[in-house]
């Protein structure tokens, strides 16, 4: 049996936390150690990459259900860690005619920490007062000096590689020695230094050395996405949900759809969580002293505003009417290339994490440009383990060059031609991706839908959400970026320019599963959900751990932030109760 099951429920727990992604982990990991009893309700199934029943690492493409095609549940392939998806069977969402919005859910311990690429980036001290500085939106109740000791011990407590760079908004960490770049990368960088683009080591989740006993050190298998057996990679589940079971204080409970937070018509305190068991549909309670939402930004609007009662009309906490508002994901754009130059590569195992080396900071004033916000460039490429089997796109490239004899041919083709084909544009390929900050706007939102309600009958969301020019302008650079580093490579694009037709080549709203922003902080009780402890204005035994009290989302993955404020919020909650004050 696993660390965690459920046990027989104390009358009333000391905290109890939905949701047990990187929020809610770190939420778990710290009032456990704190002495405090504590219940995790988890939507999904128990997850333990080192349970031989769930390893998929340093198993061949071929061995993979379906050689690897995604299915509704599994979108990124069996062989990938995370159980989810923007389209889970009885649990819809809707949009606004005219907008669009993908939402991505993953329902397994541990959350979306399961798939991410390890990106594990700080805030900067520019990012805490973007109202400041260009006029759009607020700016956060706290600055970077008040997470900065948060992110020093996030950094000790899981790891973190790179390089000490002095960057003004990219704040250095502690860091573990970064591995070195790859061919394509040392490539990548030297084209980039011709154009005055920043390139520096990457800064991801993954242990290149021992911290401690519990975890393994990255044997460089690059296969970070099928989750990792030794723990050499973060995530929620494995380094801090574990570890917290271990402690005795924290009952977790699977397969439990949160529904509301209760609350006590007198007081107006949280009282406890009503939840369903998806595998009876029966609906539940747990009761606690205190209540930690850390579901996702959308998820955990979504409880406050179907947690109405009679004195909170409007939902908890929202007073204020932000609940559901400002909602943002980061914008994205990517390119792919093939480079001549590395054709016909020498086969050689060409060690790796399960991610980028090097990756590209925001390096531009967004001043002496037309958009506001800036963006990072991630790098793919290399000499990795062969895809799958199908697509890979071989058969519109192969005809663009020469065989080896110098002679032409029809793309495409079979047999030993085709095999020799593959071998000669093995590692010949590149990638790249622009993600970047969106501006927040009051009228991108979700809401509860009226008329729809999901398997477990609980009321879904329905989103309203645009792209505006200042995101458009932004994916506009981020592709001729993008063709000047290609052509300052030699290398050729695999598709043509984007146009504004196509908004510029933008991924859809939510398809970055950066969303933040829909129960923000802030000083001002009309114009915020919550304060600057990530305490429910209205209630003071409410808190949210997760993206949602961000009121910007930063050019930067936003989930070392959740850590640190995560982190900071765990350790007032035991000052507070401490002194009596919870």
């Amino acid at each position: 049996m696993p660390d965690f099951h459920i046990k027989s429920a104390p009358l009333t727990y000391d905290v109890i936390i939905i949701g047990s992604g990187a929020g809610g982990g770190m939420a778990a990991h710290e009032l456990t150690k704190a002495g405090a009893k504590v219940c995790l309700l988890e939507a999904g199934q128990h997850y333990d990459p080192a349970d031989p029943k769930y390893i998929t690492q340093l198993k061949w493409p071929w061995q993979s259900p379906r050689r690897g095609a995604s299915t509704r549940y599994r979108p990124f392939g069996d062989f990938d860690a995370a159980y989810g998806g923007w389209d889970i069977e009885g649990e819809p969402y809707t949009t606004v005619p005219g907008t669009k919005f993908m939402w991505f859910r993953s329902r397994m311990l541990g959350g979306r920490t399961n798939h991410w690429g390890r990106i594990s980036l700080r805030f900067g001290p520019d990012d805490f007062r973007r109202g400041s500085i260009d006029g759009l939106g607020e700016d956060w109740p706290i600055r970077y000096e008040d997470v900065a000791p948060f992110y020093d011990k996030v950094d000790q407590l899981i790891g973190v590689f790179g390089s000490k760079e002095n960057l003004p908004n990219d704040p250095d960490s502690i860091f573990l020695p970064p591995p070195k770049p790859r061919l394509h990368e040392m490539m990548i960088k030297k084209a980039n230094q011709r154009l005055g683009i920043t390139t520096i080591p990457s800064r991801l989740s993954i242990l290149t050395k021992p911290i401690n006993d519990e975890r393994g050190v990255c044997f460089y298998c690059a296969q970070c996405g099928r989750a990792c057996q030794v723990y050499a990679d973060f995530s929620s589940s494995t380094c801090l949900c574990k570890p917290a079971g271990k402690t005795g204080n924290l009952d977790t409970i699977y397969f439990a759809m949160a529904r509301e937070v209760l609350t006590d018509p007198k007081t107006g305190l949280c009282t406890g969580v009503s939840y369903v068991d998806t595998t009876t549909l029966e609906e539940k309670t747990v009761r606690g002293k205190v209540v930690v939402l850390a579901a996702s930004a959308c998820e955990s609007a979504r409880l406050l505003l179907n947690s109405k009662s009679a004195r909170f009309p409007e939902g908890l906490a929202n007073s204020s009417g932000v609940v559901g508002k400002y909602l943002h994901d980061s914008t994205g754009a990517s390119r792919g290339a093939i480079v001549p130059m590395l054709f016909d590569r020498k086969r050689y195992n060409e060690d790796g994490v399960g991610g980028m080396h090097v990756y590209s900071p925001w390096w531009l004033d967004n001043k002496k440009l037309d958009f506001p916000r800036g963006y990072h460039i991630e790098y793919w490429g290399g000499m990795g383990m062969p895809a799958y089997g199908f697509g890979w796109g071989i058969e519109k490239v192969n005809g663009m060059f020469p065989a080896r004899d110098g002679s032409k041919r029809e793309a495409g083709g079979y047999g030993a031609a085709l095999k020799d084909d593959y071998r000669r544009f093995y590692g010949a390929y590149i990638g790249m991706a622009g993600r970047g900050e969106a501006v927040p706007r009051a009228d991108n939102y979700c809401e509860i839908d009226p008329e729809k309600v999901d398997k477990f009958g609980i009321p879904v969301l329905r989103f309203h959400y645009k792209w505006s020019d200042y995101e458009r302008l932004q994916a506009k650079h981020m592709h001729q970026t993008f063709e000047r580093i290609i052509a300052e490579m030699g290398g050729i694009p695999l598709s043509d320019t984007p146009g504004p037709d196509a908004d510029y080549g933008l991924n859809a709203p939510g398809e970055i599963i950066h969303e933040v922003g829909t129960i923000r902080m802030g000083k001002d009780p009309k114009k915020s959900a919550l304060n600057q402890w990530q305490q429910a204005h209205d209630v003071k035994n409410l808190f949210v751990v997760d993206a949602a009290p961000f009121p910007s989302q930063g050019d930067k993955n936003c989930t070392w932030t959740i850590l640190a404020l995560s982190m900071r919020a765990s350790q007032y909650i035991v000052q507070e109760r401490k002194a009596g004050n919870l």
